[in-house]
């Protein structure tokens, strides 16, 4: 490689493509130190602006996967299937449809993530179980996979290091809303489990990270544009997170709803079922995997098979499998808050929005998330739903319950909840569905 950082810097402000080695001589010069983070953050300010080009992003995707560890599991001779979620508050899917996956012998390589920002993570779900390992080692990993079909271990420090450092990198310069950016992140981590199919989650609304559906959908094509660029098949779901998915958000509390959901439980209250949109994302994402992988012949019978694995019982047998091989580790024990406050409405009217986002910061206001890379977490604390878009409510009427193991900072966190949800004399203009759109 001919070309000095800046000149590759220039090239890119000036919206000029590159070649495929000159991306791969960013990302490894980057990973390994030769090029230091001001040049990059430079670089990355000119993506940002100017954007990548497909091929680009297919480049630059596999350059991440690249700089690390990657897992192997081609010697299964069968189809491997994954899903991903762009996150949102209570979005707690794969406990659910990784299960379900297991339980139709498909193989679930899954290397799930942390909280980050305002949105939840599934790895922090996990260790909020007594007893369950995250960080297995490589072949561990994928021995699990071979023997149980589902595995789910965090990221290490091995795996995409690319990824990491230009990530730490992007929230410190403003370039972590940059669609290139954003598809080479999620995807090179897809890329490491050697999938053959993907189905995507990409959510929009007051919750995600995509504000609108318009956002989400580009999102979303550049996503399976990518995927399918790099061999692998990819389903896109457009869905709602205009408020929390299902009845809880927090650790303990959406593990609790999951294994409700898995044992066949409801929640109703009056006439609506709090676990129903769970339940629903829940099969349809693993409709969409059954499908994708020719466990089904169309989509409608991929739902089909999903909810018969559910309702049956043979979806829970292999959550408690999962529970076995990466533990022992034991559900009895989860642990619960020792405090819990209600916050009330303080006038009649119609849930017309929910600020979700700023629940999510509540809830790390509450100790379910951090502010700080590192910062412990409290597994119990969390909020329940007890009321939805729409509905009509009046004063005094219970909206939300939060709980954590300490009540400090409830008052604080009670008045940025009630702020959070607009209440007014009529019903909302429109709502929209918890499944928008789907790209097949």
């Amino acid at each position: 490689m001919s070309y000095l950082p800046y000149e590759l810097i220039t090239k890119k402000k000036l919206g000029e493509a590159h070649s495929a080695d000159e991306i791969r001589w960013i990302v490894n010069s980057y990973t390994s130190g030769k090029l230091p983070d001001y040049q990059m953050a430079a670089w990355s300010m000119a993506v940002w602006f100017r954007g990548m080009n497909d091929e680009e992003i297919s480049v630059f995707t596999e350059a991440m996967r690249d700089s690390g560890d990657k897992f192997s599991f081609a010697h299964l001779r069968a189809p491997r299937v994954d899903k991903h979620s762009t996150g949102g508050v209570g979005d707690k899917t794969s406990l659910i449809v990784g299960p379900i996956m297991a339980a139709a012998k498909v193989f679930v390589p899954m290397i799930a993530g942390r909280a980050l920002g305002h949105t939840g993570g599934t790895l922090d779900k996990l260790m909020s179980i007594p007893g369950f390992r995250i960080d297995l080692e490589p072949k561990e990993f994928e021995a699990i996979v071979e023997k149980n079909y589902l595995g789910m271990t965090s990221q290490s420090a091995r795996v995409c290091p690319a990824d990491r450092k230009l990530y730490a990198l992007r929230d410190v310069t403003s370039t972590v809303d940059s669609l290139p950016l954003i598809c080479g992140s999620i995807m090179s981590k897809k890329l490491t489990e050697d999938l053959t199919h993907l189905v995507l989650d990409v959510k929009f609304g007051s919750g995600a990270f995509m504000s609108t559906m318009t956002e989400a959908l580009q999102l979303a094509t550049l996503l399976k544009t990518t995927g399918e660029r790099n061999g692998i098949r990819v389903n896109a779901l457009i869905t709602n997170m205009n408020e929390p998915l299902g009845r809880y958000a927090g650790n303990a509390l959406e593990v609790r709803e999951c294994y409700d959901i898995l044992c066949g439980r409801t929640h109703v209250v009056g006439e609506r079922d709090y676990y129903a949109p769970t339940r629903e994302l829940s099969l349809a994402l693993a409709g969409h995997m059954l499908f994708l992988v020719g466990k089904a012949t169309s989509l409608e019978k991929g739902i089909e098979l999903a909810t018969l694995l559910l309702s049956s019982g043979a979806a829970l047998t292999a959550f408690e499998s999962l529970l076995k091989y990466q533990g022992p580790a034991n559900l009895d024990l989860l642990p619960t808050a020792k405090e819990q406050a209600d916050v009330v409405s303080n006038r009649s009217g119609y849930v017309r929005k929910i600020d979700t986002r700023a629940l999510g910061l509540a809830l790390i206001g509450l100790g379910a998330g951090r502010r700080t890379a590192g910062e412990s977490i409290d597994p119990t604390a969390g909020l329940e739903m007890c009321c939805r878009l729409g509905d009509q409510v009046t004063t005094g009427q219970l909206l939300i319950k939060i709980f954590a193991n300490s009540n400090s900072t409830f008052s604080e966190v009670s008045a940025k909840i009630l702020s959070a949800i607009e209440i007014g004399p009529k019903p909302p203009d429109e709502l929209l569905p918890l499944i928008a759109k789907v790209l097949t």
